[in-house]
């Protein structure tokens, strides 16, 4: 199994932690970030990831050099961002004709049993599923709305007046198919370009265990005091 780890971004919203650190390596209780995902990834059967580079590079590419894990990383440097959806198109050939891969959004801190949700995806045969999960204000992430069988039969990135407060988690495992929905443009970006037209075929999977977007201030706080700890306290994948 292979997973897109999206970790290009600039980290803005998180600075002025990202102006020394990339975002994916900001410490959670002492433990990098990106650590903290690839035992995420060898405990749920990911063999293989993919890392997009751009802010902070060099950074990411001498923490990876110096790790010890199972998972194989490929660094992939972008000289320009592609955005999320564009990342994929770009290396589509790393997919090869795998039935399914993962979408993983670096800066969301979880402990999702990530087996369980390919398990619900596989059952129900559609183009991608995506994790979903409940917040407050709903209105700063990307709205969905499920049917009474879990199909997502509405999708709006940043809605004014959100209809839910059900948002997409960041986590997302899609086949083949899904390379159909992503715009030829770049930049482009999985929000607002491709899961809008997924709507009708793409299910919607409520992640019960621990999840967190750490990309502010706030919540990276938010995360020191409430993460439980390393790979060894977290449930089994």
């Amino acid at each position: 199994m292979k997973a897109f780890l999206l970790a290009g971004g600039h980290g803005t919203r998180l600075r002025p932690l990202t102006h020394s650190v990339p975002k994916c390596l900001v410490p959670i209780r002492g433990k990098p970030l990106l650590d903290i995902w690839l035992d995420l990834c060898a405990r749920s059967g990911i063999a293989e990831v993919l890392i997009n580079l751009h802010a902070r590079g060099e950074d990411i590419r001498r923490h990876v050099a110096q790790l010890d894990t199972p998972v194989k990383i490929r660094l992939i440097e972008e000289a320009q961002l592609l955005g999320s959806a564009g990342t994929l198109a770009a290396n589509r050939d790393w997919i090869g004709d795998d039935p399914e891969f993962w979408i993983l959004y670096s800066d969301v801190l979880t402990s999702a049993n990530l087996k369980r949700m390919g398990e619900y995806h596989r059952r129900n045969g559609r183009v991608a599923t995506i994790g979903l999960y409940a917040v407050p204000d709903p209105s700063r992430c990307g709205v969905a709305v499920t049917d009474g069988s879990g199909v997502v039969i509405a999708f709006q990135e940043k809605p004014p007046v959100p209809v839910s407060n059900w948002v997409f988690s960041g986590l997302m495992v899609a086949g083949p198919r899904l390379f159909e929905f992503i715009p030829s443009r770049t930049p482009a970006d999985i929000a607002f370009d491709v899961l809008p037209h997924l709507v009708g075929s793409m299910m919607g999977y409520p992640i019960p265990e621990y999840l967190l977007d750490i990309g502010t201030p706030a919540n990276y706080r938010t995360a020191q005091l409430t993460w439980p700890g390393g790979s060894d306290s977290l449930p089994g994948n």
